[in-house]
């Protein structure tokens, strides 16, 4: 038995709870908060039998898709901010961790 945690973007969540029943998973799901964009995100506890584990896997990464999003990077601390124009920046976000 192993148990899978699989943070997702909540674009992804409701689709990958459907497909974890689908293929007649079980999860535990979680409301969380990501650290690098504080953007939203699901947790999914899975328990799963050790034959299952690639299957499981397999359904989370063709679920859940990476994308691009433009952001706006912090501006610095100290010095003279008002001279400091940041431009967003496009980063790549999604698929599961």
């Amino acid at each position: 038995m192993k148990m899978i945690i699989a943070i997702v973007q909540d674009q992804d969540s409701q689709e990958l709870a459907d497909q974890l029943v689908k293929n007649n998973f079980r999860a535990t799901k979680l409301a969380t908060t990501g650290g690098f964009l504080r953007a939203g995100n699901t947790t999914f506890l899975c328990g799963v039998n050790d034959d299952r584990v690639d299957e499981i896997l397999s359904v989370i990464n063709q679920t859940c898709g990476n994308r691009e999003q433009l952001v706006s990077p912090i501006t610095p601390m100290g010095g003279s901010a008002d001279s400091y124009i940041p431009y967003p920046v496009e980063v790549e976000v999604g698929g599961a961790t």
